[in-house]
């Protein structure tokens, strides 16, 4: 059983690791200015749900397997550059990218799901479980898997918190600026593309 120090410090390290604005801030942010709260929310459950997809894949090994493999690194790698690109291509290429209204609304399914592939395809995320979870896991105090799962959920929830702190802001925010829709997707655009290039020249280090 994982003792109360020892989960009361990963809490804190978390913690100080999430409030820090990453690309999921920016995705779900990029999200609410363009497409209002109820969108910047689904983005950020649908980023949390990839995040449990990784905790299970840590818990099952195959982060390490991942990381190990110069090979499954790149298909994963380069499989969320090519995605984050497609997104940026779309807000810059769809219809209503030339009218000045308000985009038409696209079902709140389809966003979680964009928010949740974003995430199960950012490796970062995957070394960040091998960076991290392994110096807390102790193995006197049972099963590895388990206590990586307690871990991996623990972050879940705060990182959910700090996104929907992002979603309502750029939501609120998004409602404020509707006159400058096309801006607001234009800048959605240059986000997606940008965080692919971040992604794209991140080293396995």
């Amino acid at each position: 059983m994982i003792s109360m120090p020892t989960l009361a410090l990963f809490t804190v390290t978390a913690l100080a690791l999430v409030i820090i604005p990453g690309p999921n801030h920016l995705y779900i942010a990029a999200r609410g200015l363009a497409q209002g709260r109820s969108a910047a929310l689904a983005s950020a459950f649908g980023v949390e749900a990839g995040t449990l997809v990784h905790i299970l894949a840590a818990a099952a090994g195959l982060s390490y397997v991942i990381s190990q493999s110069a090979t499954l690194f790149g298909i994963v790698k380069w499989a969320g550059v090519a995605y984050l690109v497609y997104l940026g291509v779309r807000a810059f290429t769809a219809k209503e990218a030339g009218q000045a209204g308000p985009p038409r609304p696209q079902p709140l399914r389809k966003i979680f799901l964009e928010g949740m592939v974003v995430n199960v395809l950012n490796p970062k995320v995957t070394l960040f479980f091998l960076a991290l979870l392994p110096q807390f896991v102790d193995q006197r105090a049972g099963s590895p898997a388990l206590q990586i799962v307690v871990f991996g959920v623990t972050l879940l929830l705060l990182g959910l918190l700090s996104d929907m702190v992002y979603a309502f802001t750029a939501g609120a925010l998004g409602r404020r600026l509707a006159a400058g829709a096309r801006a607001l997707r234009y800048f959605s655009g240059v986000v997606y593309l940008g965080l692919g290039l971040v992604t794209a020249l991140a080293g396995r280090k």
